[in-house]
């Protein structure tokens, strides 16, 4: 098996951070439940929801599974890399790094794959079966269907250090106005915050139109607990977005 990488470096990403129980069934299925160990990873046992100043918990499921099963949350990167170790460390894996150009195809059957390497290099690659893991930044995905891709909102993502979440080991969902904010653990010490903002247009980052949103329309909606650890996230800054998409 050959695995092509764009990049084999840690990923920083503000999303793929929450695994659901049934990823985690997933991963011990696959053998692969050792990739969410070592990374800090929080144990998520269900989801607080907050609405109009009520709150209620709704808990997973979990009473028939094995007390290791819940959901777990990390930062992403850490997990990929877990998972690339574990991959490499397989005798007929080589994971290479370098980015695939186009598909190979021949009479209506895809052969393999033409890729730069890391020294840019044009390499091909030929295989019985290839496998394109395109996320929703691929070249590829246009030559395998006509992709309508619609872009509902924008997830704008924030660090929350040292907070105490309402209810500790789960998600948080706040159905707010327009759109819903989660906050999450993402390691011992850091809640990540997404909020959600509808449309492709988002506020600007750069000349703090962002930060003022943030703390005018978002923060007021908080709970209290949350109030002090988001407004201070946001005047530190590294204020990130991401695209949401759906796509066939």
């Amino acid at each position: 098996v050959l695995v092509i990488e764009r990049d084999l470096t840690e990923p920083d990403r503000i999303v793929g951070e929450l695994l659901q129980p049934g990823g985690y069934l997933k991963l011990i299925e696959l053998g692969l439940q050792d990739c969410v160990e070592e990374i800090d990873a929080q144990r998520v046992f269900g989801y607080a929801l907050f609405k109009d100043g009520k709150r209620t918990l709704l808990s997973y499921p979990l009473e028939n599974f094995h007390s290791d099963v819940a959901g777990r949350s990390f930062h992403n990167g850490r997990f990929i890399q877990r998972m690339r170790k574990k991959a490499a460390s397989l005798p007929n894996v080589r994971l290479e790094q370098g980015t695939v150009t186009s598909l190979l195809e021949k009479e209506g059957t895809i052969k393999g794959v033409q890729y730069k390497n890391k020294d840019g290099e044009l390499q091909t690659a030929y295989a019985p079966l290839t496998i394109v893991c395109d996320g929703c930044f691929s070249n590829l995905r246009r030559t395998l269907c006509n992709p309508k891709v619609d872009v509902p909102s924008c997830f704008v993502g924030l660090v929350l250090e040292n907070c105490d979440l309402p209810f500790a080991n789960h998600g948080h969902v706040i159905l707010g106005d327009p759109s819903p904010i989660l906050f999450y653990p993402i390691s011992s010490t850091e809640v990540r915050c997404l909020v959600d903002v509808p449309g492709q247009k988002v506020p600007s980052i750069s000349n703090g139109e962002m930060a003022t949103y943030l703390k005018t329309a978002v923060a007021p909606q908080l709970p209290p607990e949350l109030y002090d650890s988001f407004v201070a996230a946001v005047e530190k800054g590294n204020i990130r977005t991401m695209p949401n998409r759906s796509m066939p």
